[in-house]
């Protein structure tokens, strides 16, 4: 196996993160793991119902093989002084939200030399907790790259930290993260981003029913637990217009601001 450059930056993340999650005593349960691929470029398909799912991610990853995952980020993280200066350090890519054409190409220019992509292709912490509507850039990037796409549903983080939950130590001590790792599948360059995409989402919601399906805690009545299992999560359809709202709110709040320069 070819020897990897050290990345001192990388490293200490991790090294951070294994001590906060082992302190936390998170209990790792993880199908599929021998899918992640020890070589090569590829993009990681990942739900997202919480902010710490990139990190747990990259926990497991590292533990199984020891390779670096790269996520892309949204620019604002980048511009914190902190978060940004750490971002950078990891390599991972900035995303303009207005302006996303440059990030797909430094994606695509990392896959084809061998990097492992993050992405979160719901675009955005959803709080059904059931796989919502994909962006077709997880397609795209992989056709483009010529790279399989790895779709994997991660079940347990956002008792963590999530949109709309205040964070508590007591909730998140012990708490099972369940991986669910599925097949690698390759994307031909000709393909129908948008079918294939619609694919991509079915494959990642039974894998998440599947994490959920064998996951140890009971979940009846909790507000981790998606409404369809018997949790107090909002529903899709409540979720979706709730995230609306919001989008609007901030639009609102950007047009006053821009108006008071």
């Amino acid at each position: 196996m070819t020897k990897r450059p050290s990345e001192p930056v990388y490293s200490t993340a991790v090294a951070v993160g294994r001590t906060l999650f082992g302190g936390l005593g998170l209990k790792r349960i993880v199908t599929g793991a021998e899918n992640i691929p020890a070589t090569g470029g590829a993009v990681l398909a990942i739900t997202h119902f919480g902010y710490m799912d990139f990190a747990l991610t990259e926990w497991m990853v590292w533990g199984r093989n020891r390779r670096r995952v790269r996520f892309l980020a949204k620019k604002g993280a980048f511009d914190k002084p902190v978060v940004g200066w750490l971002l950078r350090g990891m390599r991972h890519i900035s995303v303009d939200m207005k302006a996303g054409a440059e990030a797909f190409s430094q994606a695509t220019v990392a896959l084809k030399a061998g990097e492992m992509l993050g992405v979160f292709p719901e675009a955005g912490v959803n709080t059904s907790f059931t796989v919502r509507e994909l962006k077709t850039g997880t397609i795209r990037m992989a056709a483009e790259a010529g790279v399989p796409v790895i779709p994997i549903a991660v079940w347990g983080g956002h008792r963590l930290l999530t949109k709309g939950r205040k964070p508590s130590l007591r909730e998140a001590f012990r708490t099972p993260i369940s991986y669910a790792i599925g097949e690698a599948f390759t994307v031909a360059p000709d393909v129908d981003a948008r079918e294939r995409t619609l694919e991509l989402r079915a494959t990642m919601q039974a894998l998440l029913d599947t994490a959920q399906a064998t996951y140890p805690h009971d979940g009846k009545g909790a507000w981790w637990q998606p409404a369809h299992l018997g949790g107090t999560a909002p529903t899709p359809e409540e979720a979706a217009a709730a995230e609306a709202e919001r989008q609007r709110r901030k639009a609102r709040e950007a047009e006053a601001k821009a108006k008071a320069k």
